[in-house]
This record gives structure tokens, C-alpha cells and sequence, in this order.
């Protein structure tokens, strides 16, 4: 079919074709429910006059405006009208001797209001005066006395004839009214009354019914005719006639059997406030039992709930089966309640590019070029109004002389928030805007965000279909992505349109309102799933819009990084940089703050070297406060330590110590480690007492003894610290303290460290902790010290990955489990090798206590170089490390 607002857009020969695009689910329900209609009217026990039984005729569509609903009800007409005009992707229908007709009425113009409901009747009574051709006497009958009550000196035909209602089916509809009077008239033999008006005959007709003559109950045979004939013909009894309609229906001779599918377009035009036009509707579709219906709108059909008894006839799921919420399953989620109710979605990414490359060809060729489709697929999220909007403005630009350009695409358009806010009530509007800012909310933040004081407008608000929910979401509803960008972006000429003001407050309460869901949930149950989701949200609210009060986004932020999980957050406030280019840092304090956390998350995938320059680079800006500048340069120390920068490290941790802020304790940590690492355990170990949890006091006691060849307290001390991280749940600092309870005991028995490396691993596969799988990888070399299970050859490899992290620190140990590896096997050459190149990597200092233990495990003399003060001497620790390789070897000389 041509598009012709394309086609007169342009002097160019441009092929401007309605393109349509998939919608194949939908025609596969349309055609079993239609499938499963006709098989249960053709059974013997349906009774098209039962007013009992539970309604099932009908399927609903609903979506958002745009979302191409109405484009797919012209298609289901045309497909249901013949079979060459159905999309070659559509399968054909399984009732080839079925005769259906189908019926679209637009309500936007046909039932808007209650008087229009005319309209609706008429329209379905012409499309059946050109199938059936001949009268349907009860209804006719009583169609023309209301007409005549109702229009007086206005005949129906001049009616018909001025509204073009069916074009030339028109014309047949008045002669079959006349028609059913006359046989009124022959039937009743009542030659006295040819020539009267409507309504004598049907008073004679009513009189005859109540006396039983045979005639007139052949005439007009459904039992509740006299009924509807006697009632006053207005717009109430005119509500009533389809019962009669169904009835003549039913009664037609095979060879003018027909199944009427009536398609009810825009059905949310017909809301209001007091449901007078819904009722009408369904009193129709109630009344037809032997007629199918396929509605839709916006908002699913609500006929199902059980609480609008009394606002509507019919009411609950005893009599809408298919309307109501299916069992198990949430009203919103995924059926969108019910069986025969069905969400409209976008179109994929690829229907998207299909259809832009049909609605516009020039010489056969797509005139969009695949750039520019890319870029407008991008910015629709699958919405198809969005697609037509882009298609116009491709046009428009082309009438400048200018060649479009897929810049000329990043573009929001202003009609989408016409489209959107056309329905909705003042506080809905203002809810919207609000959500707009949200990621994702419920109906707590929703209306806090809003400034209101109650839920019934949001609560309003997730029942449309711009409204997506995810029942198993922490919030569990979210916006449809075009809209949301247009309410955010585009020019908004509403008459109540927000000012920069009005967004910003909005913010400011958004970001409070999150803190608070924080805060409460945390006083009750600590997670960090609602504190990641918290601060994701937040940190984009304060950095976009530029906000001051950071208070409890700065709660969160430590809290973050007391366990070491790392679940990525926002993405970085500028670029990264590349070349020779600049990118402009921070500007705002929640610039700052959201690039401190990044540069934190981000460790776990740059190397040290990278994370250092990002934390000295937001320290620079200035626009952290105090203790946001000690976080920055307690995580930059730890860097430095990481990169073998033993000193700098140790200005940091003393700065924060210093300090005496909540980072303290894991400040005195850090001094602790390196005091260690420098081989000084004394002075190590008397910082234990001020550590406590907050300083992993067990943990760094653990990294103590180990090196000393002390396994049992070493193995006492890591349980302790993962017990103590279980009490606190912590998950990050389990993985840590388990990984080094493996590596202890790798060391002095391989069979129980595999059991605890693959708990490490179950626990490290639900974190981002770099560095820890790395030492588990490790960790596995030395269960596997003196194996032929290729040592050398993976410590190769995880040699160069722990060089690509930045990882300094972790490759002398590495060394050492080589170490040890050559130690049990006796291999002195390659232990030499190894020695030395330890003694390379350490001839700093740092971790100078490494040598030493090689040097033991080979029973080699004391090597030459910084003095290590033991915690019971050089002695003692050498004789525990010879032990330890001479009982691997004596291990697997056992093992067959």
C-alpha cells in the first residue's frame, strides 16, 4: 500500500511504501483464537440467546502509542478480507470454508462518546447488508423505530448517504429496513398498516408476539424481542439490539452463513470517567457470543477485575476467563493478564532496519543508507512511531537540497510526548516526568520523586503500557527507552511543560528518595544488591543534574568498598583518554565521586599503573571532600603498593591513618602489610591489636605466619578471618581469606587444598576480584609442586597475565611456588634460575623474604642481602620450609 504523506512530501520518483514489518505472533493468536471461536460456536450446545455463559470471543492488543497498533489491525483486516493481501510471512488460516467478515471500526471517530455508539451498530449492520443481502427482521424492525424516535425527518438513508458510513454498502442497509417492515406487515397479514411508520408495526408485532401467534414468533423468533420492542427506543434499549442482531445472525441459511470479526481500533478513546461508552461496548460484545472481537489500546482490557461490579455489566473472571490474570503469574508480567491479552512490543533491531529500508526506495534501492538506519534504530528502541517521525525528517531534509547525515538522527521528536501525555491526568503527567529520571522505580520512589503525597496516580501510571515491569527486579518497573529519552530531551510544548527548575527539584527528590530506600533496607537487612542498584541510580541523578547533597551517596560509597565485590557502577564521566587528544575531567563534586568509584571498580580490569593516574587525577580537581579525598588516596596507596612502589604506598596509608577517619583501621592494615612485605613481621604484628574486623585483623595475621613456614596457625588464622567475613556477610572478604586457606595448604597438603581451591573458585565466580583469581591460579601450581601436570608451562603463562594486570606484587610469590615446584623435584638448575630471578624482582626490598624461603626449600645458604627480622629466627623458618618440601616428596613417592 503507497504512503501517501511520503509520497507528497517529495518532487522526487522516491517509492513510499507503508512498510509492515513481522507482527507474526500476532496473527498466529489472532488465527487460533479465531480458530478456537468457530469451533465452539459450530457445537450443538451453544446457545447464541445464553446470557449465563462465561465470554470468551474476544483477544486484546495493548501498547504504547506508536507501538503500531493500528497499522496491525488495517493488516489483520486485509488479511481476514482475502488471502492475497496477507504478509507472505503470515501462515494461512485453518477455516478455508469458513466465510468470514471482517468488521474495523476506528473508535477514536466512532465511539468517542456515547451518542456515536450509533455509528458503531450501524457500521456493523451495513458491512452485513452487503454479505447477507436481506433483511434481519427483529433487528431491523427494531433499528428503525429507534431511528425514527430518535432522528426525526431525518430518514436513514439521507443519514447514510451524508456520512458515507461503508461507502456503496450504504446504500443497501435502508431498502433492508424497509424491507423487514414490509414483511412485518405480510407476516402479520396487517394490510392496513403499509405505508406506517416503524413504530405501528412493531406495536402490532409486540401485541401478536404476546398472543403467541405462530407468524409472528417465525418472524421473530428470539424470545427477548418483544422486550426489546416494547422498551423505549433510546440510546439504552439501542445497547440491547446486537442480542437481536446475534440472534438473526445465527438464523441465516447456510449458503449466507457468516462469521463477523469485528476489529475495535483505539479503544482507550473511549475512556471517561464514569465508563458510559465502555459500557456500551461491551454490552456489545457480551451480546454477540457468536461474533469474534479484536480490540485494541493502550491499556489492557480491565473487564476481568472483579472490583468494577456496578460500573460495568459484566464483571470478573467467572465471565472474562480470558481477560483475567493467569494463576502463578504476576497481572503484569509477561501475558499481561490473561490468555487472550497480549502486549504489542517494539521491533527488534533487525525489524527496525527492514522496515526503514522499505518505507523509502528510490530505482529499487533503500534510499535510507544503512548509517543513518543504524543511528535511528538506536534512538527508537524498537518504537515504530519513532521510525515514521525519522522517515519524515529524512524526507523534510531532502527538500532542503541537503543529503541527510546520520548526525541529523540523534534526535528526539517532540510528537512522542504529545502522543504520550495525550491520555493521562494532570498528576500522571507529573509522575511521568519524574519517573523519567529513574533508571527504574516502584511506587514508593515514583511518587516521592513527584512530590506527592499519595500512590493512586502512580499507581494509575504502571497500568500503561509505557510502563514495563520486571516483577523480580528490585524496582520492578521502568519506562519505555523512546519515551523516556523525549521526556528528558526533546522540546516539550505541553501546556504544563516543565521549566530547568522543575527538573532539577525533581531530581533533588528522586536522590533523596533513593537514599532513604537505602538507608531503611539497610537498618533492617544489609545487602549490597539495593546499595549497587542505589548508588548506580543516584550517582547519575547527582552527576547529571549537577546536585550538591552528596550525604548519603557518600555513606554508600564506603559502604561499597568495605567488601571487595566491585559490581561495575557508572560509566565514566569522560572518555578515556586516546592519542594526543584532552578530555575535560570532573566539573561537579558528583563528578568526582562517580569517577572515584569507577577508577575503584575499574582495578579489577586496568592495570595498577592506570588506576593510579585516575585517583591522582580526581585528588587533583579538589572537589572531593575530606573524607571522599581520603578514600581516593587510601585505594591510591594500595595502587602503589600493588606496583612495587613500597614508599609512596607508605606516605598514603600514613596520610590516612593520620587521619583517624572511618578508613583508618584499613589504613593500619595497610601499614601492617608493608611493614611485612619489607620483611619487618614484628613490627607487623604488633599492629594486629588496633586492627580489629574493619582492619581484617585475622587476615593479616595469617599473612604473617605463613611465610614463616607456620602452616596450622597460618590455616587458624585465614579461618578465623573468613569466619569472622561470614558473620558480617561479606562475601568479597570470604573469597579472599579462602583463596589464601588453599594456598596455605597447597603447601603442606595438596588433597585438601583441591577441595578448598574449588571453594575459593565457587565463591571468586560471583565477584570481580582479579587479583584473587590470579592467586588462585597460583594456588593451583603449588598443590601441584613437583607433578608433571606442566608447572612451568602454566606459570608462564599466568606470568604474563599478572604482568598485563599490574600486579607486582603477586609475581614473587609466583616465583616461589615455581620455587618450591623445582625444590620437590630436585631440579637445582631451574631452582637457581628461579632463585635469581626472585632475587631480581626483589632487589628493592620488597618481599626480599621470598628469597629466603627459596633458598631454604633447596637447603641452599642463607642468601646475601637485606637482613629479614623473623618472628623466631632465620632457623626456625628454614627448617619448617625443608620439612614442608621433603614431605611433598615424600607424598609423592607414595602416591602410585
Amino acid at each position: 500500500m503507497t504512503d501517501l504523506r511520503a509520497l507528497f512530501s517529495s518532487n522526487d520518483p522516491v517509492g513510499s511504501n507503508e512498510a509492515f514489518t513481522n507482527r507474526q505472533i500476532q496473527w498466529d493468536l489472532v488465527a487460533t483464537a479465531v480458530e478456537e471461536h468457530l469451533r465452539h460456536i459450530a457445537d450443538p450446545a451453544f446457545d447464541v440467546e445464553d446470557l449465563e455463559a462465561p465470554r470468551n470471543n474476544l483477544i486484546v492488543f495493548h501498547g504504547v502509542g506508536g507501538v503500531g497498533k493500528s497499522t496491525l489491525m488495517r493488516k489483520l483486516e486485509a488479511s481476514l478480507t482475502a488471502a492475497e493481501q496477507r504478509p507472505v510471512h503470515w501462515g494461512a488460516p485453518a477455516w478455508p470454508g469458513e466465510k468470514i467478515l471482517p468488521v474495523r471500526i476506528d473508535l477514536a471517530r466512532s465511539a468517542s462518546t456515547g451518542s456515536d455508539y450509533e455509528r458503531v451498530v450501524l457500521t456493523i449492520r451495513l458491512a452485513l447488508a452487503a454479505t447477507v443481502g436481506r433483511p434481519l427482521p427483529s433487528f431491523d424492525l427494531a433499528l428503525r423505530r429507534y431511528w425514527d424516535a430518535q432522528h426525526p425527518g431525518e430518514p436513514l438513508e439521507e443519514y447514510v448517504r451524508r456520512t458515507g458510513l461503508v461507502g456503496k454498502f450504504g446504500q443497501m442497509l435502508p431498502g433492508q429496513l424497509q424491507g423487514a417492515v414490509s414483511e412485518a406487515i405480510g407476516a402479520l397479514q396487517l394490510p392496513g398498516l403499509v405505508g406506517s411508520a416503524a413504530g405501528q408495526v412493531t406495536t402490532a408485532l409486540v401485541q401478536a408476539l404476546r398472543e403467541r401467534r405462530e407468524r409472528a414468533r417465525a418472524l421473530a423468533g428470539c424470545a427477548r424481542t418483544a422486550a426489546l420492542l416494547e422498551a423505549e427506543p433510546d440510546l439504552e434499549a439501542l445497547s440491547f439490539y446486537p442480542h437481536l442482531l446475534a440472534w438473526e445472525i445465527s438464523q441465516l441459511p447456510a449458503k449466507k452463513t457468516t462469521v463477523p470479526v469485528i476489529l475495535l481500533d483505539t479503544f482507550e478513546d473511549t475512556s471517561d470517567r464514569h465508563r458510559d461508552a465502555e459500557r456500551l461496548l461491551q454490552r456489545l460484545v457480551w451480546l454477540m457470543p457468536n461474533c469474534f472481537f479484536v480490540i485494541s489500546g493502550r491499556n489492557r482490557l480491565t473487564w476481568a477485575d472483579a472490583a468494577l461490579q456496578g460500573e460495568l455489566d459484566y464483571t470478573g473472571p467467572a465471565a472474562w476467563p480470558g481477560l483475567a490474570a493467569q494463576v502463578g503469574q504476576p497481572a503484569r508480567a509477561a501475558g499481561q493478564g490473561g490468555a487472550r491479552q497480549h502486549l504489542v512490543g517494539d521491533f527488534s533491531e533487525q525489524d527496525c532496519d527492514t522496515y526503514l529500508a522499505q518505507r523509502l526506495t528510490q530505482d529499487g534501492q533503500a534510499l535510507i543508507g544503512p548509517d543513518i538506519r543504524a543511528v535511528i534504530t538506536q534512538r527508537s528502541h524498537g518504537l515504530p512511531l519513532h521510525l515514521d517521525l525519522a522517515v519524515a525528517r529524512f524526507l523534510e531534509i531532502r527538500r532542503t537540497g541537503r543529503t541527510p547525515t546520520p548526525a541529523d538522527f540523534d534526535h528526539t521528536f517532540p510528537a512522542l510526548i504529545a502522543r504520550t501525555l495525550s491520555d493521562l491526568t494532570a498528576d500522571e503527567r507529573h509522575v511521568l516526568r519524574s519517573a523519567s529520571l529513574l533508571d527504574a522505580f516502584d511506587l514508593d520512589l515514583a511518587t516521592h520523586a513527584a512530590g506527592l503525597t499519595h500512590q493512586a496516580a502512580a499507581r494509575r501510571l504502571i497500568e500503561r503500557p509505557m510502563v514495563a515491569e520486571d516483577p523480580y527486579a528490585i524496582w520492578p518497573y521502568h519506562l519505555h527507552g523512546a519515551i523516556r529519552t523525549a521526556l528528558r530531551t526533546a522540546d516539550d510544548h505541553t501546556e504544563d511543560r516543565w521549566t530547568p527548575t522543575d527538573w532539577h527539584r525533581a531530581a533533588e527528590r528522586a536522590l533523596a528518595a533513593l537514599g532513604r530506600q537505602w538507608q531503611d533496607a539497610r537498618s533492617v537487612v544489609p545487602g549490597r544488591a539495593l546499595l549497587v542498584a542505589c548508588l548506580r541510580q543516584g550517582l547519575r541523578l547527582a552527576r547529571d543534574h549537577r546536585l550538591d547533597d552528596l550525604s548519603w551517596l557518600t555513606n554508600a560509597a564506603f559502604a561499597y568498598t568495605d567488601d571487595s565485590v566491585w559490581e561495575p557502577l557508572a560509566p565514566p564521566t569522560s572518555p578515556e583518554p586516546s592519542g594526543t587528544g584532552s578530555h575535560p575531567g570532573p566539573e561537579t563534586p558528583a563528578d568526582a565521586l562517580a569517577e572515584l568509584l569507577v577508577a575503584i571498580a575499574r582495578r579489577q580490569h586496568e592495570h595498577r599503573e592506570r588506576t593510579a593516574e585516575r585517583l591522582t587525577a580526581v585528588l587533583d580537581t579538589g572537589l572531593l571532600s575530606g573524607e571522599l579525598s581520603e578514600l581516593a588516596l587510601y585505594y591510591r596507596a594500595k595502587a602503589h603498593k600493588d606496583l612495587g612502589r613500597t614508599d609512596a604506598a607508605l606516605g598514603g596509608m600514613r596520610q590516612v591513618a593520620d587521619a583517624n577517619g572511618r578508613l583508618a583501621p584499613r589504613a593500619r592494615r595497610g601499614l601492617a602489610n608493608l611493614a611485612r612485605i619489607r620483611g619487618d613481621f614484628p613490627t607487623a604484628l604488633a599492629a594486629i591489636p588496633t586492627l580489629g574486623w574493619e582492619g581484617r585483623q585475622h587476615r593479616v595475621l595469617g599473612h604473617i605466619r605463613w611465610p614463616h613456614g607456620d602452616i596450622d596457625r597460618a590455616v587458624a588464622a585465614f579461618e578465623a578471618a573468613r569466619t569472622e567475613a561470614e558473620q558480617h556477610d561479606a562475601l568479597g572478604e570470604q573469597a579472599i581469606a579462602q583463596t589464601h586457606i588453599a594456598l596455605v595448604t597447597a603447601f603442606a597438603d595438596p588433597v585438601r587444598a583441591d577441595d578448598e581451591l574449588a571453594l575459593a573458585h565457587q565463591l571468586l565466580d560471583r565477584l570481580d576480584q582479579r587479583a584473587t583469581t590470579l592467586l588462585a591460579h597460583v594456588v593451583a601450581l603449588v598443590r601441584d609442586a613437583g607433578t608433571d601436570r606442566d608447572v612451568t608451562g602454566r606459570a608462564t603463562v599466568l606470568r604474563t597475565e599478572i604482568n598485563v594486570a599490574g600486579l607486582a606484587w603477586l609475581t614473587p610469590l609466583l616465583e616461589t611456588a615455581l620455587a618450591f615446584h623445582h625444590a620437590v623435584r630436585g631440579a637445582q638448575d631451574d631452582l637457581t634460575a628461579t632463585i635469581d630471578r626472585l632475587r631480581e624482582e626483589t632487589a628493592n626490598g620488597d618481599f626480599a623474604y621470598y628469597v629466603h624461603i627459596t633458598a631454604a626449600m633447596g637447603d641452599l645458604p642463607q642468601p646475601a642481602g637485606p637482613a629479614i627480622r623473623w618472628l623466631d629466627g632465620e632457623q626456625a623458618t628454614r627448617e619448617r620450609w625443608r620439612a614442608l618440601v621433603n614431605a611433598r616428596r615424600d607424598r609423592l613417592r607414595a602416591t602410585p
